[in-house]
C-alpha cells in the first residue's frame, strides 16, 4: 500500500514554499518564518498553574511505550508517558502498563527515572510538571491476546459492531459494571498520587471508554442519554478522586469532534460509510457527519471549566475508524488506508479546532494535538500558534518517539536534525497492533537494531502481499 500522491513536506525547501503549498490548499495555519529560542521565543515562555509554574510550553503526549528520552526531551509537561489502564481488562493489548498496589513502586521509579533525567539534562526540575494517564480501552480492549477483541461496550453502535465482529446478543456493561470501573479510576488515581504524579488525564478520546460514554446517546439509564448523564461517569470519577487524593490534579485529554467511521476503498483510499442521521459522534453533524460540529465539545469545556479542571488537551477522532482525523499522516499503518485528503488539511483542522475553543474559554489552558505532521516546519507553526492564541501549549505526540528532544533543539536555537523528523510512516502504530513494541522503527537506531524490527518487516510485507491477492 503506498502514500496517496500528497505533496511531501520534506520537498518543501523553505518556509516560504511551505506557506505557499498551505495556501494552495485553501488553508490557514499561523506560521512564522524566523524560530526564535529561548528566553525570547513564544515556547519558552513560562505559565503558572494550580500554584505551580510549567517551565516552557512544549509538552509530550502519551504514547504507546513509556520512552525514557521524554525527560531528556526539553518540554516542561508530561501528559503522561503512555496511557495507562486502570484495570486488567481495560488494556489495548497484553503489554498495556496496569498501574495497581502490585505494581506502583514500579510507576513511581519510572516518575523518578524521568525526572532525574531531565534533571541531569537541564540541571533543575521545579518547573517540571509530570502526570499519568488513565484509561479504559472499553470497545477496544485487548488484554489476553493482541488478536482478540473482548469489547466493553456501552451501548450498540450499528457500524463499529459489524467492522469488529461484535454479535447483536453481546452483553453492554450495566450500569453496576460502570460504577466498578468507576471505582478503579479512582483508585489508580490515588497510586498515582502517592507515586508522585502531579496529575492524572481521564483519557476520553480516541474510542476508548471514557470517550464512548459522550456518545452513548441510546444507552438507558443514568449514564446514557441526556448531555448530563453522559458525564456523569466523568463526574463521578471527579468527585471520588478529590475525596480520595486530595492535592492531586485532574486534566482530561478529549475527542474534539469525530467524525464517521472511513473504511477503505476500492483505490485504497479512505471513504467514508453511509451512515444518514449518524448520532453516535461527539462533536459531528448528525445530518453530515463528514463535517465537525464545535458545540458538543463547548459543552464539555464549560462543564470540565466548572469541575474547576481548567487544564485540556484537545485531539480528534480514532485511530481504529478514522485515523487520517486523528492522527494526519502520509502513510497509513499496516491495516488502514490511505488518506482522503492532504493530511495538512486534517492538520488545520485540528489546530483550528483548538484555537476555537481557546476563544471561547480564554481562561482554560489548552494543548494542541496535531502538530507532527508538520514536520520540520513544527517549529515554525507552533511558535505562530501560541504568539497568536491558537493554544497555550504544543503537544508532541509520534514526533516524540522519532525526535523526542526537538524541543530542547528549538529552545537551544540548534537547527533542527530532519534526518529524525517524523515522517508519519506509522510503523509506531503497526507494530503495537501486531504484538510487538511501539517506537520509531524507521529512524531511531535503538528501535531499528532491534530483532523487532525485522519481524515488523515481515509483518508489513505479509500484509501488502494479502492486500494485493485480494
Amino acid at each position: 500500500m503506498g502514500e496517496a500522491r500528497y505533496r511531501r513536506i520534506a520537498t518543501l525547501k523553505t518556509p516560504e514554499a511551505f506557506a505557499e503549498h498551505v495556501r494552495s490548499l485553501g488553508l490557514r495555519l499561523p506560521l512564522e518564518e524566523r524560530v526564535e529560542r529561548a528566553p525570547e521565543s513564544p515556547l519558552a515562555q513560562p505559565l503558572e498553574w494550580k500554584g505551580r509554574r510549567i517551565g516552557n510550553r512544549w509538552c509530550m503526549l502519551p504514547m504507546e511505550g513509556w520512552d525514557g528520552r521524554f525527560g531528556e526531551s526539553g518540554a516542561k509537561l508530561i501528559w503522561g508517558g503512555e496511557a495507562v489502564a486502570v484495570l486488567d481488562e481495560a488494556r489495548a493489548n497484553p503489554n498495556q502498563l496496569w498501574i495497581r498496589r502490585e505494581t506502583a513502586a514500579e510507576f513511581a521509579r519510572l516518575r523518578a527515572d524521568l525526572v532525574s533525567a531531565h534533571r541531569r539534562r537541564f540541571g533543575r526540575d521545579e518547573d517540571l510538571l509530570v502526570g499519568l494517564q488513565l484509561t479504559h480501552s472499553g470497545r477496544f480492549s485487548r488484554p489476553k491476546r493482541k488478536d482478540r477483541l473482548e469489547p466493553r461496550i456501552l451501548y450498540r453502535h450499528p457500524i463499529l459492531d459489524r467492522r469488529f465482529g461484535i454479535p447483536a446478543d453481546y452483553p453492554v456493561l450495566g450500569d453496576g459494571e460502570v460504577r466498578r470501573i468507576i471505582d478503579a479510576f479512582v483508585e489508580a488515581a490515588r497510586l498515582a498520587s502517592d507515586c508522585g504524579f502531579s496529575f492524572v488525564d481521564l483519557k476520553h478520546c480516541h474510542g476508548y471508554l471514557g470517550h464512548e460514554f459522550l456518545s452513548a446517546v441510546d444507552r438507558p439509564g443514568p449514564y446514557g442519554g441526556s448531555f448530563e448523564n453522559r458525564t456523569r461517569f466523568l463526574r463521578e470519577i471527579v468527585a471520588g478522586i478529590r475525596a480520595a487524593a486530595k492535592g492531586l490534579e485532574i486534566v482530561v485529554r478529549f475527542t474534539a469532534f469525530d467524525l464517521v467511521p472511513f473504511h477503505k476503498g476500492e483505490d485504497g483510499r479512505g471513504v467514508a460509510e453511509t451512515a444518514p442521521d449518524y448520532r453516535y459522534g461527539f462533536g459531528c453533524d448528525r445530518a453530515d457527519p463528514t463535517r465537525v460540529r464545535m458545540e458538543p465539545a463547548e459543552e464539555l469545556v464549560a462543564l470540565l471549566a466548572s469541575l474547576d479542571i481548567d487544564l485540556v488537551c484537545v485531539t480528534a477522532g480514532s485511530p481504529y475508524y478514522n485515523p487520517h482525523i486523528q492522527r494526519p499522516a502520509l502513510f497509513p499503518p499496516s491495516d488502514g488506508y490511505t488518506p482522503p485528503e492532504d493530511p495538512l488539511v486534517g492538520v488545520a483542522r485540528q489546530l483550528e479546532a483548538t484555537a476555537h475553543l481557546k476563544r471561547k474559554f480564554p481562561s482554560v489552558r489548552f494543548v494542541g494535538s496535531a502538530y507532527t505532521y508538520l514536520q520540520e516546519f513544527l517549529p515554525h507553526v507552533a511558535q505562530g500558534a501560541l504568539r497568536q492564541g491558537w493554544t497555550d501549549f504544543v503537544g508532541l505526540g509520534r514526533m516524540a518517539l522519532a525526535y523526542p528532544d526537538l524541543p530542547a533543539d528549538v529552545l537551544e536555537g540548534r537547527k533542527l536534525d530532519v534526518a529524525r523528523s517524523c515522517r508519519t510512516f506509522s510503523d509506531c502504530t503497526t507494530a503495537p497492533r501486531s504484538g510487538l513494541v511501539s517506537g520509531c522503527f524507521p529512524l531511531d537506531p535503538f528501535y531499528r537494531e532491534r530483532p523487532e524490527a525485522a519481524e515488523l518487516r515481515e509483518i508489513k510485507k505479509r500484509l501488502r502481499n494479502d492486500a494485493g491477492s485480494r
